[in-house]
């Protein structure tokens, strides 16, 4: 990456860079001249990613290469303008317009919030930029006040960093596998992996325009845990600076994509009210204001806490034999049920998400919710028990750990469906017919390790850690054993925090979910994320979790989402 020492030097024999002016997650952005055109310009950095091979590497720079020169086709003038897109040492860089004037989120922090007027103009302005963007097929994904520039002395709003932006049906320009933006602005589709459109995008900005108004983003939190709970399932409280805009406000902040406002009728409603003073009700809102899960004017979500369900989870894959009881339920149902189970049940799968299915982790790495555990590490062997004989530690194995488990006890694999509803492995995965008397889904790559009663698939490294654990039933059912676990996660899972449970069903009976985020066994593994699934099933009871590390949560929920969703009881 550049820094400063590196001011004059010139790239792609053609720009010269002068002065760092801005440093993120996506780049470096300097100050430079334009030597053959004379101009001054903005030149963005973008990292160089670390790939496995050197033509992994040539594919990316050329999507990155390609999909950057789709956004510079866009003209608005509230859209930073791309002027070219160039490589240099095989690192890409994006030139584009300097704006005199800082970012959105500079000038809240300097003169702090803007009234609803002031508020109305950006967000017509911002609006505007979008439905050109969209209409050419082109995704934002991080629109946040830091991404939006205002040009000195004409208050020009100008939309810019499209660094992670996406081309309609194409893979991001900068993804690496972890969530790309901001949680705070993230819609709850993304998150869940279920879907990415424009409506995403229109999320994003009710989330800005509450920020403009207050100072602050209604989804901050003090953990990345706390966020992501905020965004996909508590209830939403505008701030009360936002009350004269709150018909558009509550539209673009529905957690039903479906049902959010458009972009068209926010920005009509929003001229209104600067012509007006009077923000006229949303389209529909008549009919449908007051649904669960959506913001009621006082700022409250309305109706009663949703439990989702098995039924409720949307683009789990499965196969073309998969009945219709398992497929998404008709959009009649509550909006945010939808969402909340796509997230706490099965929403990454398949997906391809980009999103944070960040928050869904099990008890440590090791089958969550096993009530009466005690050990505050990873057991090297059979784990010892508590006060419940039948349950053992709900921690994993940390990186390095050694079981002894042989070849001998490798499942084999096969090709053939998983018992389970129906289901096939889906492509990149194996079905594991495990000796314990269990098959399921895992990647090609996971191999086995038994540790006690718990049964372990890992990555190569141990960066993600699939259990999964046979035992019998327990009093209070799966509920009370997660909210077991839950209440020892502190004592089992060092720096334990963000833990939930959440009641659900599964296998046609209850079950529970337990999801948290946990600092890992050692400084060097860093903070994980797990997900945990417990129910009971033909006499017995089972936990399927998966944990990974908190960048790679994308991953592991469509880990945990292919493994509960192809898990069958099988003979032992």
């Amino acid at each position: 990456m550049g820094t400063e020492g590196d001011v004059f030097r010139v790239i792609a024999g053609r720009y010269r860079l002068e002065a760092l002016i801005g440093r993120g997650g996506m780049g470096v952005v300097w100050r430079a001249t334009d030597q053959l055109l004379g101009r001054r310009v903005a030149v963005k950095e973008l990292p160089l990613e670390e790939t496995p091979s050197a033509a992994d590497a040539l594919r990316r720079r050329d999507r990155t290469l390609r999909e950057a020169r789709a956004v510079a086709q866009l003209r608005h003038p509230h859209i930073i303008v791309v002027h070219d897109v160039v490589e240099d040492g095989e690192r890409p860089y994006i030139v584009m317009e300097l704006i005199d004037g800082g970012s959105l989120a500079d000038r809240i922090a300097a003169r702090g919030p803007v009234d609803a007027a002031e508020a109305a103009r950006i967000g017509i302005d911002l609006l505007s930029a979008l439905r050109t963007a969209h209409e050419a097929g082109i995704l934002h994904r991080d629109i946040k006040p830091a991404n939006v520039l205002v040009e000195s002395g004409t208050e020009r709003v100008v939309l810019t960093d499209f660094g992670i932006a996406r081309i309609a049906g194409a893979t991001t320009l900068t993804e690496t596998g972890s969530f790309v933006g901001s949680p705070e602005y993230t819609a709850p589709e993304r998150m869940s992996g279920a879907r990415t459109g424009s409506e995403s995008d229109l999320w994003s900005l009710g989330a800005l325009l509450c920020t403009v108004l207050s100072g602050e983003s209604p989804f901050r939190r003090d953990s990345l845990g706390g966020i992501l709970h905020a965004v996909v399932s508590a209830d939403i409280h505008p701030p009360a600076q936002a009350e004269p805009l709150l018909p558009v406000v509550r539209g673009l902040l529905e957690r039903d994509p479906d049902r959010r406002l458009d972009a068209a009728d926010a920005e009509r409603m929003l001229r209104t009210f600067l012509e007006t003073g009077r923000t006229p009700a949303a389209p529909g809102a008549a009919a449908t204001g007051g649904t669960p899960g959506t913001v009621d004017h006082g700022g409250r979500t309305t109706g009663a806490p949703y439990t989702p369900t098995q039924h409720d989870v949307p683009h789990r894959p499965v196969s073309a034999a998969a009945s219709t009881a398992e497929r998404p339920p008709p959009v009649r149902q509550s909006p945010r049920g939808v969402l909340v189970a796509a997230l706490l049940v099965a929403a990454v799968a398949g997906a391809g998400v980009s999103a944070v299915a960040l928050l869904f982790n099990q008890g440590g790495d090791g089958p969550g919710g096993t009530p009466g555990t005690t050990a505050t590490g990873p057991t090297t062997g059979p784990a010892p028990t508590s006060g419940h004989p039948s349950r053992t530690t709900a921690s994993d194995s940390p990186p390095g750990t050694t079981t002894g488990a042989s070849p001998s006890s490798t499942p084999t694999s096969s090709s053939a469906p998983a018992a389970s509803r129906g289901h096939t492995a889906p492509s990149g995965y194996r079905t594991a017919r495990d000796p314990a008397g269990f098959s399921l889904a895992v990647p090609q790559d996971f191999t086995r390790d038994r540790q006690g009663e718990r049964i372990f698939y890992l990555s190569s490294g141990q960066t993600f850690r699939l259990g999964i654990r046979v035992a019998a039933p327990e009093a209070g059912g799966p509920a009370a054993v997660m909210n077991r676990a839950a209440a020892d996660g502190p004592s089992t899972n060092p720096g334990y925090h963000d833990g939930r449970v959440t009641g659900t069903s599964h296998a046609g009976g209850p079950a529970a979910l337990w999801e948290f985020t946990w600092d890992g066994f050692s400084a060097a593994e860093g903070s994980r994320h797990t997900y945990d699934l417990c129910w009971e099933q033909d006499g017995r009871m089972y936990d399927v979790w998966v944990s990974a590390p908190v960048g790679k949560v994308r991953e592991a929920r469509e880990y945990f989402d292919v493994a509960v969703d192809t898990f069958s009881v099988t003979a032992r």
